[in-house]
């Protein structure tokens, strides 16, 4: 599985102060650590940045690949002037610039995939539509058809096209994570040979901190299963990205047994498998959500 790193982001104290004081170094240093963590794509996260997103993207684009000029990078802000601006000095990399994301709203993909087509750029398609999140798989199969189709349209194959269908908190709205599956499983016959990707860690959004591992590296391999091709991951999380990249079978197997309804006797397997179990039964709403569902 691909990841896209997602910590060169404006939240991040340390890196919205050098974006605001136009300083490369924390931004450098952060992009090296991300390739040395094995990440496939940096996600530059700038946010709205609605008042200089035009001037800032450029530059922080070059600064990045002054370093880790064979890093495709993921060009990620709600400001449309700010991506045209990145597209227009991004260096060829060994795979395609990536826009994150196109809304499936009008007002949204018709201005930015034709700067998608123009650029020979990737883009993630975010099933964000005119109402908001859509309430079931149905709700996003119909999203990605109008939004494929555009592109397609426009020149753009599936192959350069990222589907997102939304991760949202396990703790809000647990019934959104299995649509959410059931949307991944029908992504290749809705478009064959499209790509995908989500917000992996957005399902983890809310629990308290020392949970959101593994929440996060339970559901990603879930998703996997039904066919995600990629996540916007967290470069900190080792053992999500040796999950990921083949080394951690003995979860993987773990999981997917318990998906199946076959898990393991729990006191057959290690303490970390056993965490694996009892997450994938609350993700799949066997087992309601509450903090102390490890304790039980």
């Amino acid at each position: 599985m691909y990841l896209i790193g997602e910590s060169l982001n404006v939240i991040s104290k340390k890196i919205g102060r050098a974006f605001k004081e136009r300083d490369p170094k924390p931004l450098q240093e952060e992009a090296l650590f991300q390739k040395e963590k094995g990440m496939d794509y940096i996600d530059i996260n700038l946010g709205p940045a609605k008042k200089d997103g035009h001037e800032l993207m450029p530059w922080v684009v070059e600064v990045v690949q002054d370093v880790v000029p064979d890093i495709p990078l993921a060009l990620d802000t709600s400001n449309i002037d700010a991506i045209e601006a990145a597209l227009k000095v991004y260096k060829e990399t060994p795979k395609p610039v990536l826009i994150n994301s196109i809304m499936c709203r009008p007002e949204r993909y018709e201005r930015m995939v034709p700067l998608a087509a123009e650029y020979n750029a990737d883009f993630i398609a975010l099933m964000w539509g005119p109402d908001g999140l859509p309430r079931d798989e149905n709700e996003r199969a119909a999203l990605a058809v109008e939004l494929l189709y555009f592109a397609n349209e426009a020149g753009i194959e599936n192959e350069r096209i990222w589907v997102d269908g939304i991760v949202t908190p396990v703790n809000i709205q647990q019934p959104q994570l299995m649509s959410l599956m059931a949307f991944q499983a029908m992504v290749q016959d809705i478009a064959p040979g499209a790509k995908s990707t989500c917000g992996l860690s957005n399902v983890s959004n809310g629990p308290p901190t020392h949970l959101r591992p593994i929440l996060n590296q339970t559901y990603m391999i879930m998703l996997e299963r039904n066919g995600m091709y990629s996540v916007i991951s967290d470069p900190l999380e080792d053992r999500l990205t040796e999950i990921a990249k083949g080394k951690r079978q003995d979860i993987v197997d773990v999981v997917h047994a318990t998906m199946d309804g076959n898990p393991p006797a729990l006191d057959s397997i290690s303490d970390e498998l056993k965490e694996f179990v009892k997450t994938t039964d609350v993700i799949l709403g066997r087992t309601l959500y509450s903090d102390s569902w490890l304790e039980v």
